[in-house]
């Protein structure tokens, strides 16, 4: 017994030296930030063993989501107090101890920029992996070369001109979803899960072509195993355990996991097999679809002049992100045949324009799917609880939209959705206030200096970035902690600090369905407003939320809806 034990110990105090001695340790200690133990660092913290303060298990718990205890939610809005008190005492940049993993917490945008920025530092931290079984090395976690070349190619394929393409489909869906609601007519229910299942209906067809009219149950079938996979991963970033491979293999959810995969990926795999089938049928007939070249390109003849009625409030944000996602440009204006985001990966795969292979293709696609479903769904659940909540802002964008549409059931047309100014600011606001993605995690591969006393943060440390607590910086907005859209008039955003607001993260590895995600919100909440009043007995101040890898409340977005009466309210 004896052996093992000096052994055991042996190993430790080499350990401990090591740590102490490496140029990661020498580095971060030079960082601010709680006490630590030998060993562990500061992940006793987090287990509630307290040496000094509890500061790390703060961050590590609402930004970092390691979770060291089983626990279904976290109650963020206790964190994010206790976040102010402490950031007082170590400021907007906070060194933390996972054991010998460094973790940086960065909540200033001066030092944002320096990171999001960078095309050197855009490699995505650890906890990604858990994405690979079900994405693979698509877009949201490849690096490197392969990363660059997708990201060229793929952001052509979000290009205004084909995203107005869509208005059908965001149009149909909308009013789909609002039949589904009117069976909810006086009572309180969840509103997240209608948002969820039309925002799947919606990437379906926009994202892999298939409509209600052509998908059969293996349809349902993805848009379930899509909604599970999202909660298995949530598990894995809370439940400390499930992190590691060798202990998640046993578990049922692994089990799980592999079932809903093969759903997924069997269904993803049949479509591009029956896409790539069609496009050879069609071409052996001589019919070649429109390149993203001929579908993205102005018409000169058009009058260049109406361009200047088409800048939206996001062209204006978001001009300081330096992407590569375009502005509007309704130079062309012209009605193109629709094609989902997997028939230009076919295409384009086919033309010779751009080399991807089929299991490329696949894991783009199903990059697709996640991106743009949980983020969707909880973004326009927490916009219409909201409005549920602040009767007098839901009444100005009720206002905005009977001034577009009148009384009229008609569709919106993408020209209606550039008057909805009003609707516009107040989706950006909640997407403030409750950024879908709560947080952003870099690792660093080389030394970086930042803004703030000249730090430098060394290689090998893991960067998060606290999107939550930037958005509700004072320095940045007045009254941060109010639901106010006249956060987003012209003459309070033309000076604000463009990383102060960053819900699609920003710099070169910004979200590429931005401008997806920013259209789809106002078809479907202006279609919901033309037909319900939204009402929430839940105030604002009582919303729990949820730091999962997406931001949601525990307590379920819970609203009432009443018959829209169409008439000008006069505000």
């Amino acid at each position: 017994m004896f052996y093992p034990l000096l052994l055991l110990a042996s190993g430790l105090w080499f350990l401990y030296r090591w740590q102490q001695t490496s140029r990661l340790h020498k580095m971060g200690n030079k960082l601010p930030g709680p006490s630590t133990v030998p060993i562990f660092g500061n992940a006793l913290l987090a287990l509630g063993k307290k040496p000094n303060v509890d500061v790390f298990q703060l961050f590590n718990n609402a930004w970092d989501q390691t979770i060291l205890a089983e626990r279904k939610a976290i109650d963020i809005d206790e964190l994010i107090t206790m976040g102010l008190k402490y950031g007082e005492q170590y400021g907007n940049v906070i060194r933390g101890w996972l054991g010998s993993k460094l973790i940086i917490f960065l909540m200033d945008a001066d030092d944002v920029e320096v990171i999001l920025n960078s095309h050197v530092h855009i490699d995505k931290a650890s906890e990604y992996r858990f994405f690979k079984p079900w994405l693979g090395e698509g877009l949201l976690i490849s690096s490197g070369e392969k990363w660059r070349s997708h990201r060229k190619m793929i952001a052509p394929t979000f290009h205004i001109n084909i995203l107005k393409s869509f208005m059908d489909v965001f149009n149909q869906n909308s009013v789909n979803v609002v039949n589904k609601m009117k069976e909810e007519m006086g009572k309180t229910f969840d509103v997240h899960d209608y948002m969820s299942g039309v925002t799947v209906d919606i990437l379906l067809e926009t994202a892999m072509g298939i409509t209600r009219k052509t998908q059969d149950d293996s349809g349902f079938d993805y848009a379930m195993a899509v909604m599970e996979m999202c909660d298995i991963i949530h598990q894995r970033h809370y439940k400390f355990w499930l992190r590691f491979d060798a202990i998640f293999k046993f578990t049922s959810f692994f089990k799980k996991q592999v079932n809903l995969l093969n759903i997924i990926h069997g269904l993803t795999n049949k479509v591009i097999k029956n896409k790539k089938e069609t496009y050879f049928e069609n071409k052996s007939k001589g019919i070649i679809p429109a390149s993203i070249e001929e579908l993205t390109r102005s018409k000169e003849s058009y009058d260049s002049g109406l361009a200047n009625d088409t800048k939206t409030l996001a062209d204006s944000v978001f001009k300081g992100y330096r992407d590569d996602l375009d502005f509007n440009d309704e130079n062309d204006v012209g009605e193109k045949k629709r094609l989902a985001f997997l028939d230009l990966m076919i295409e384009s795969a086919q033309s010779g324009i751009n080399k991807i292979s089929d299991h490329e293709i696949k894991e783009e696609v199903d990059t697709i799917m996640f991106e743009g479903h949980d983020t969707t769904a909880a973004g326009s659940s927490f916009v219409l609880s909201l409005l549920g909540v602040h009767q007098d802002i839901q009444a100005k964008v009720y206002e905005e939209l009977y001034e577009i549409f009148g009384d009229s059931d008609r569709p919106a047309t993408f020209s209606d959705t550039l008057r909805m100014k009003y609707l516009e600011r107040v989706i950006f606001e909640s997407l403030r206030m409750y950024p879908p993605v709560p947080i952003i995690a870099r690792k660093l591969r080389r030394d970086v200096k930042i803004r703030t006393n000249n730090y430098v943060l060394p290689a090998g440390s893991t960067v998060v970035i606290g999107t939550f607590k930037i958005h509700r910086n004072p320095k940045y907005y007045k009254n941060p902690e109010v639901f106010d859209p006249d956060n987003f008039l012209p003459e309070n955003t033309q000076d604000r600090h463009y990383y102060s607001y960053i819900p699609f993260s920003a710099g070169p590895r910004s979200c590429v369905g931005r401008k997806y995600a920013i259209l789809k919100l106002k078809v479907l909440i202006s279609t919901v407003l033309r037909n319900f009043k939204m009402v929430s007995d839940v105030p604002e101040d009582k919303f729990v939320l949820q730091a999962d890898i997406i931001l949601k409340r525990t307590d379920g977005f819970r609203v009432k809806i009443e018959p829209r009466r169409r008439i000008s309210t006069g505000v």
